[in-house]
Formats: C-alpha cells, structure tokens, sequence
C-alpha cells in the first residue's frame, strides 16, 4: 500500500479546508467533468427521471444527493490520512455497491481525473505539482480498497 508523507498529509488537508466548506458546488465541478469525459456514465444513474443529460442530472435532488455523498467520502479520506486503513470495511463495501449497480473498475480513473480537474480549477496556482501527487497519492489508497471490495462483490455473484 502507498503512504502519505507528512508533507502530503498537509497539502491534502491545506487545500482541502476551503473545499470542503462548499461540497456541492465542488462536486458538481467534479461530475460535469467526469460525464465529459465519459457521457455514458450518465445512464447509471437511472433512478432520476431527470437525467437525461448531464445538465439535467446535476440539477435533481436525487443526484445532488449523490454527489454530496461522493464529497462525503472525500472528506472522510482527508479527515482519516492518520489512519486511512480504519475507512477499509467501508470502502471495500463502497466498491461492492459499484460493481452491483455496474460501475467498472475504469470508471474509478476517470473519477479521479475528475477529482484533480476539480482541484486544479478550484485552487488555480495553488494547485501543485506536489499537491497533485499527495492527492493522487491519497485516491489511489481509496481505490485500492473500493477495487478490492469491487471484485470480490463480483466473485461473490459468480459462486
């Protein structure tokens, strides 16, 4: 498993002081790009009458929902990096609910490549070099254990 450095540590926890104040805004900054780039993750979320496009999707109630959910577990990963192996029943349990609804396992990279779009909109000269890595650093352990708890939701359906 990766570490995080104290410096890491710091840049996440810097830049994500003002960020997490203001979840939602952020978060849709987050999902308008990741359904750019992939506008056919758009259909995984069905369960909106309202997401017939990415514009319409990331105005329902049901999808801001999800999306405060999505920053909620960032925030839970910024206010674990001390400890972030406590969050790994429920991520491993995060990655299940993926796999069950037909989220792939590639879709995580674009989630992450969202996250650091995000980012480096949001913070503007703030965002590093240094500051891209400590996160890339910090997702990757997240998704690690999503992408464990992922297959083994898909062995577990095939036994």
């Amino acid at each position: 498993m990766e570490k995080l450095s104290e410096k890491d540590k710091g840049l996440i926890r810097d830049s994500w002081e003002s960020l997490g104040k203001n979840k939602v805004p952020h978060g849709i900054v987050l999902f308008t790009r990741l359904f750019e780039l992939d506008p056919a993750l758009l259909t995984l979320f069905s369960y909106s009458t309202n997401c017939g496009d990415a514009p319409e999707c990331l105005s329902s109630p049901e999808f801001l929902e999800h999306v405060t959910k999505v920053m909620l577990v960032i925030d839970a990963a910024v206010s674990h990096l001390d400890d972030l192996h406590t969050l790994e029943d429920f991520l491993l349990n995060l990655g299940r609910k993926h796999q069950a609804v037909g989220v792939n396992t590639q879709s995580f990279a674009l989630v992450g490549e969202s996250l650091l779009y995000m980012l480096q909109s949001s913070l503007g000269p703030a965002y590093t070099t240094s500051l891209r890595q400590a996160w890339l650093t910090m997702y990757s352990i997240v998704v690690s254990a999503m992408t464990r708890g992922w297959a083994k939701n898909g062995e577990h359906k095939s036994n």
